[in-house]
């Protein structure tokens, strides 16, 4: 199935990416970054899978509720219409301390007959699910998940083994039925009954309008900006306040690349980006949540690329025995940059703390002391070779890891300019901050490409220098010239790709698009940029308004995991760059 036509749902401590077949391919419970209990996403024959869907052929009509997390599909079949509604569940009074997935069908035409399976992921064989009753229900249990499966009174269960369960039942016009799963890890379960968790439908989306509706942005794109909002909001993970940079792993970069990653963890790049635009659509206590478990990881670990969703450092590399997503192996767990270095994280984490300050909150003084650190750091360390934003194995003196030191020297100086952290080393970090920026400019910019490049030495463009305009670096020669190379080079149809060389082997990184246009807006193109926008949300206006990393830009196929943090926030900055807010 192509992975436009997903909706995610979530809680705030899993995501459930839900199919216009009817099929949830992918739920981890309880959390992101747990074991898959549904995973055909990544294992389409064998994988665990929960399929509502009609007996006869069907055609869909499908979205979000306005404002909402909860998904709504109507099927069409030559005898009927019915709706499903889907919701990962919270209450009243926030998060349940359990996992409801929910799925209501109502009749609206005719008669319609639907099937009902659920069949539990084995983690690649590595478990066996089983079955076990007792006097109050019967339970599944699979690894360290236990749950049970609610269902309303017109569903019949006609097969309960350890594997599969299976049922069906029909509506017409008027009727309503559910179908539930609850489920925890190694917990006792709460029993909730069938008219629970159906009101707890429509109390999720109350709580989802209520926070959209709190969004404090009013400028162009108003729709696009709040469905990307919620789209981040799923990707915070409540527990800790960590966002994560995507709810799935190893969906494939380009087919036959091998590009397949674990993204179920919290970069300090993209949650320093995500908690910048929560703040420009006025979502506070998420960025001061996300905010303070970025600090405290950098204060407790010290300072790495990416941590785990729970503050530890992120386990390595482990393949799985599964065919992968349409063929495309490996299937991994875990991830190898939290060991490497990257001079990004200086530029992410400053920009952050201005960004905070400037809107008028306040950084408490073991905040102060890991920054000033950080900044002690950088100083150290930026004549050292890095892995750069894109986490290459070849060490180099990249442009943009160079840039962003100096980004994040220039922030520390200010913010010790402005008491708001400790300013004893602040002239150390100016001369830093100066230094930095005279190796750029004797090594960095290439008169023969007229254009900033990846790395001294090198011939090859790289379209995350599009971020240098936003970050106050250079003036606007020579980031207009690097604009139009990244233009004239990197791209393909409305979208661009990461950086010269990697068009055989990706798609078109979304971001990066987003960053262009962002930047050619700062630099006064704003019609330019606007019209530019505008077709690439036209081009992407296949799905649910859920986005993935990357695009095929001649099928339009969604490629790379989704939902995608860093894509949906680089479309809200843009969104608000253009309606003419302040970049900082």
């Amino acid at each position: 199935m192509p992975l436009s036509s997903y909706a995610a749902l979530g809680d705030g401590r899993s995501v459930a990416l839900a199919g216009a077949d009817g099929s949830i391919d992918w739920w981890c419970v309880p959390n992101m970054n747990s074991p898959p209990l549904f995973d055909r996403l990544v294992a389409e024959d064998t994988g665990g899978c929960f399929v509502i869907a009609p007996t006869e052929a069907f055609t869909v009509e499908r979205g979000y509720r306005p404002g909402s997390n909860v998904f709504e599909t109507v099927f069409t079949t030559a005898g009927g219409k019915a709706k499903l509604t889907e919701s990962l569940n919270s209450g009243r009074a926030g998060r349940l301390p359990w996992c409801e997935l929910a799925r209501r069908i109502e009749g609206l035409e005719g008669s319609v007959d639907f099937k009902v399976r659920i069949m539990f992921g084995t983690h690649a064989d590595s478990i066996c699910p089983y079955l076990a009753r007792n006097d109050n229900a019967t339970t599944f249990n699979a690894g360290e998940v236990v749950g049970l499966v609610r269902v309303s009174s017109g569903v019949t269960l006609d097969k309960e083994d350890d594997l599969e369960i299976h049922g069906s039942f029909s509506v017409r016009k008027g009727d309503r039925e559910l179908v539930a799963l609850l489920a925890g890890e190694n917990e006792p379960l709460v029993a909730a009954t069938v008219e629970e968790i159906d009101g707890r439908i429509d109390v999720s989306d109350g709580e989802w309008r209520q926070w959209s509706d709190d969004i404090g942005y009013d400028g162009k794109f108003g729709a696009e900006v709040n469905r990307s909002a919620l789209a981040l909001k799923l990707l915070l993970y409540s527990p800790s306040g960590a966002i994560a940079a995507a709810a799935t792993t190893s969906l494939p970069e380009g087919f036959g690349s091998g590009k397949n990653y674990d993204y179920r963890f919290a970069w300090v790049r993209d949650a320093s980006y995500t908690i910048k635009a929560f703040l420009r659509i006025g979502a506070k206590a998420e960025a001061k949540a996300a905010f303070t478990w970025l600090i405290k990881c950098l204060d407790e670990r010290g300072a790495h690329v990416c941590y785990a969703l729970d503050g530890r450092l992120a386990e390595d590399v482990k393949e799985y025995d599964l065919p992968g997503y349409r063929g495309e192996r490996p299937v991994v767990s875990g991830n190898q940059a939290a060991k490497q270095h990257q001079h990004g994280i200086f530029g992410d984490i400053f920009e952050t703390a201005a960004r905070f300050v400037a809107d008028g909150h306040i950084l408490d003084p073991r905040s102060g002391a890991v920054l000033a650190r950080l900044a002690d750091l950088a100083v150290e360390s930026w004549r050292v070779k890095d892995s750069g934003i894109w986490e290459l194995s070849e060490l180099e003196h990249y442009t943009m890891s160079k840039i962003s030191t100096w980004q994040g020297l220039a922030r520390a100086v200010e913010l010790a300019d402005g008491g708001h952290i400790p300013s004893t080393f602040r002239d150390r970090w100016a001369r830093g901050r100066d230094r930095v920026r005279e190796f750029i400019d004797a090594n960095c910019w290439s008169e023969e490409r007229q254009a900033y490049v990846f790395h001294p030495g090198s011939d090859r463009i790289d379209a995350s220098l599009a971020l240098a305009v936003r970050f106050g670096f250079d003036g606007h020669e020579r980031m207009e010239k690097t604009l139009r190379a990244i233009d004239r080079e990197l791209s393909k149809g409305s979208f661009h790709y990461r950086y010269s060389g990697v068009e055989e082997d990706e798609g078109c990184f979304l971001a990066c698009t987003f960053w262009v246009l962002e930047a050619l807006a700062l630099l006064g193109h704003r019609t330019e940029a606007e019209e530019r926008f505008a077709a690439v949300l036209n081009a992407l206006d296949t799905g649910c308004g859920v986005f993935a990393e990357m695009i095929d830009a001649d099928s339009g196929e969604y490629l790379g995991n989704l939902p995608q943090g860093l894509t949906h926030l680089a479309l809200i900055q843009t969104a608000a760059t253009l309606s003419g807010e302040d970049i900082r």
